[in-house]
């Protein structure tokens, strides 16, 4: 396979990576809810004049499967992304990096639950690991801790985030829609919108200025339009499996910007952590015999 092949995953999640500092230097700068609907807008407005005829096109499709694409666009873009900016009020972006980097696990285990796909050993292995990890990251390195709920909201808001984003995923899949792929998206950058109209209405709306106006166009261009389209073509050139594996990199790519860029410091439990997560996230992806099957021969 040839190694320009691996530019586009690698490159839509060093974008990724890229955003969960942006996340943190949204603190103070602009609110939660101004961000989250304001990129989202700026993409609308971006990708209208290139999709919306085609969108109209496909309109019939678009009216009978509204419901699915209001969900999806409600899962992978409005609360994706609105928790994460919220939870960057409380957690580190390495801390995010290494949580959001639970999607492909999360998204084994959603898939055994919803799609009925049969637990594999490392599916069911490797979240075990990966949900251990997780309790040291959430507890400080103490996840005794946690019994006392001493834990960051923005911790929390991060595993729920990450677990809308693999359900996200996982509906994706068993809702095969007939559209094209770039208008599946200009569907649902519109029911995103619509979902995020209220919470910037009634929140504190900050206005654009000098100081967040850059980090509108990163998080509307870069962490939106172009990691979409960077995607897509790593899923059509290596498969959606084999693309999802570079997820693996985001708690590295994370803490290195974040080192660089905000100063964070790295602790003991975020490498034991992260490096549990890893390993339960690479289980899950790798030892893909099913379990029941072994279980029933050993029978």
């Amino acid at each position: 396979m040839p190694l320009l092949y691996f530019l586009p995953p690698l490159g839509a999640v060093l974008i990724w990576s890229g955003n969960m500092t942006i996340n943190q230097l949204t603190v103070g700068s602009i609110a939660p809810s101004s961000i989250a609907f304001l990129r989202w807008v700026l993409a609308l407005a971006i990708l209208t004049p290139f999709l919306l005829p085609a969108a109209w096109r496909h309109r019939h499709t678009i009216r009978r499967e509204w419901l699915k694409l209001a969900i999806l666009g409600l899962l992978g873009m409005g609360l994706w992304q609105g928790l994460a900016y919220v939870a960057a009020e409380t957690t580190s972006a390495t801390n995010m990096g290494i949580l959001a980097a639970m999607v492909p696990l999360l998204t084994v285990l959603l898939s055994a639950l919803i799609l009925r796909e049969a637990p594999s050993l490392g599916g069911t292995v490797g979240g075990l690991v990966a949900l251990f990890g997780v309790l040291i990251l959430l507890g400080r390195g103490d996840p005794l801790s946690l019994l006392e709920l001493r834990v960051a909201l923005g911790d929390l808001l991060m595993v729920v985030a990450a677990t809308c984003y693999a359900l996200y995923g996982v509906m994706l899949k068993r809702w095969p829609l007939d559209l094209p792929p770039w208008v599946l998206l200009y569907a649902q950058v519109v029911f995103a919108v619509l979902f995020l109209l209220p919470p910037y209405l009634m929140g504190p709306m900050t206005p654009v200025d000098s100081q967040n106006v850059w980090l509108i166009l990163y998080a509307g261009i870069p962490a939106s339009i172009v990691t979409t389209f960077l995607w897509m073509r790593a899923i059509r050139q290596i498969g959606a499996s084999q693309a999802s594996i570079f997820i693996n990199l985001m708690p590295l790519f994370s803490a290195l910007i974040a080192m660089a860029f905000l100063g964070e410091r790295i602790a003991l439990f975020h490498l034991v952590g992260g490096a549990l997560v890893l390993a339960g996230v690479l289980m899950a992806q790798t030892l893909t015999q099913p379990l029941i099957r072994r279980a029933t021969r050993n029978i």
